[in-house]
């Protein structure tokens, strides 16, 4: 293969693989002309076995969200990273954290830090699909995403814990919705949890802006 081709079949992807433009191909070779492209700053590595076209081959503007999804199939963005693309948090989030039901893990990359974190096969739920053009990221409803923060927290049954959390643009949150899947955790502290928030929702109201 030669790099016009390569660009050519990867210029709106934000991440590929070997295997993943191999047709045609041996893999071997390829993994050993790829590696060549990045030592020459035509492509960067991301991650074992993954690239991404340097500037200015690459057409997309990275997000880290697709990158994320698409190095660990079977995972979704949560905690505080889906938190503030809801924009329900007002802090800078430095990584990019994700639930999956494998092993945990963290990798560094040239764009950024992502986390994975296990969870259980049964609270594997709550995210949707974002269509991001040629490849997808996948990143929990706001109920989801606070649970899951607060399922992997400890001491997160706590009103100090909801309070620092300074949630904003809390309408979108449906609290009844976030019960429900409480329960599909089948964590009681959980429920716990969404009491306390309940209340400290009710006092930010009392409160007003600022």
């Amino acid at each position: 293969m030669d790099f016009r081709r390569l660009v050519e079949l990867t210029a709106s992807l934000h991440c590929f693989s070997p295997g993943m433009v191999s047709a045609g191909e041996k893999l071997d070779q390829l993994r050993v002309q790829l590696s060549r492209w990045a030592a020459a700053n035509r492509l960067v590595r991301i991650h074992t076995g993954w690239y991404t076209l340097a500037e200015p081959y690459r057409k997309v503007h990275i997000d880290m969200h697709i990158i994320a999804c698409t190095i660990k199939q079977g995972s979704y963005v949560s905690l505080q990273s889906a938190l503030a693309y809801h924009g329900m948090i007002p802090e800078y989030v430095p990584e990019t954290t994700c639930i999956t039901t494998g092993r945990p893990t963290v990798i560094e990359t040239p764009f950024g830090r992502i986390h994975y974190r296990h969870m259980k096969r049964d609270g594997f739920f709550g995210y949707h699909q974002i269509d991001s053009g040629s490849q997808l990221s996948f990143v929990a409803v706001p109920e989801k995403a606070l649970l899951d923060l607060l399922y992997l927290t400890p001491g997160s049954e706590s009103l100090p814990f909801l309070r620092e959390l300074r949630l904003q643009q809390t309408e979108k949150l449906d609290i009844a919705s976030m019960r429900n899947m409480a329960a599909r955790l089948d964590a009681p502290r959980l429920k716990r949890s969404t009491d306390l928030l309940k209340e400290v929702l009710f006092r930010q109201e009392e409160e007003g802006p600022g």
